[in-house]
């Protein structure tokens, strides 16, 4: 079955009161897409990073209380797990889709990689598109521009990441709930695979 993307009411179940109900609608309608999604670009992104790769879609078990604010599938080369390092994530907040590299803070990777930015700011500047975001928080939706990161915001972000504990870094693309290309599957995957090769220079940099 080709995929079928994702519709603006799939969007809503994170406005839905209370963890059990919002977790029952999250495993009913997204985390089959999601999964799928798992499936689809993991040959991909084992052929791109030239190693084999790995899905994992978030499943919130530590959650005993809040109900998550977003959902995603990661994708890195652990079979046990991605947190500990550097991986691509495809997911979604209640306002937007998301198609991001990642190194959280679990990740002792976030060293290497703030280095690497350091040296090459210039040419991550010139690779990346202006409409892509940075963040410093994977649980934060929002984010920073790469049209508005000048030298100061490149620093401050490598700096976080070395010395702060819960530093973490997340950039990439983000698709409006309500963007047309998020129902047309074919349109939305070739948009993420596209998007993954971009970011693919990042990733590398971060070993």
């Amino acid at each position: 079955m080709p995929f079928k993307g994702f519709e603006s009411t799939d969007f809503d179940v994170f406005e839905i009161a209370g963890l059990e109900p919002r977790m029952e609608a999250l495993i009913d309608r997204i985390r089959p897409k999601l999964t799928e999604l798992g499936s689809e670009f993991a040959p991909f992104l084992s052929a791109l990073c030239g190693e084999e790769m790995f899905p994992h879609v978030a499943k919130h078990a530590r959650r005993t209380v809040h109900a998550p604010n977003d959902t995603w599938v990661a994708w890195g080369p652990n079979k046990r797990g991605y947190k500990a390092l550097p991986h691509f994530q495809v997911g979604m907040f209640g306002s937007h889709l998301f198609a991001v590299f990642a190194i959280i803070y679990e990740s002792s990777n976030k060293v290497v990689f703030a280095e690497a930015l350091t040296r090459q700011i210039p040419e991550v500047r010139s690779a990346l598109p202006g409409h892509y975001f940075w963040s410093t928080d994977h649980l934060d939706p929002r984010g920073t521009p790469q049209s508005e990161m000048g030298d100061k915001e490149y620093a401050g972000l490598a700096r976080k990441l070395k010395e702060v504990k819960k530093g973490e870094v997340t950039c990439g693309l983000r698709i409006d709930r309500d963007d047309p290309v998020l129902k047309d599957g074919d349109k939305l995957l070739a948009v993420i695979q596209g998007t993954f090769e971009t970011l693919l220079p990042l990733y590398r940099m971060s070993f």
